[in-house]
């Protein structure tokens, strides 16, 4: 995934809601499951999908987390 698709992918994700977020985090970790179990028995033919997977995922969680860190800012301001 190049620089500017991942820019997009990001924003993409910014603007899910979080219940969206942790069932594409969830689907992203099943494809995972599947791609490494694809690999262990010599099936997989494109080996790199597994290093954009794990990419997606942190990219995923780095959404929540901000998601969340913005949430708790916002509730410690308003006290």
């Amino acid at each position: 995934m190049n620089r500017m698709k991942a820019v997009e992918y990001l924003e993409e994700l910014r603007a899910q809601s979080d219940a969206e977020l942790q069932n594409q985090l969830v689907a992203a970790k099943k494809e995972l499951f599947n791609l490494r179990f694809q690999n262990a028995t010599n099936q997989l033919d494109n080996t790199a999908r597994i290093k954009e997977v794990r990419k997606n995922i942190a990219r995923i969680k780095t959404v929540i987390a901000e998601t969340e860190s913005n949430l708790e800012k916002s509730s410690d301001s308003e006290d």
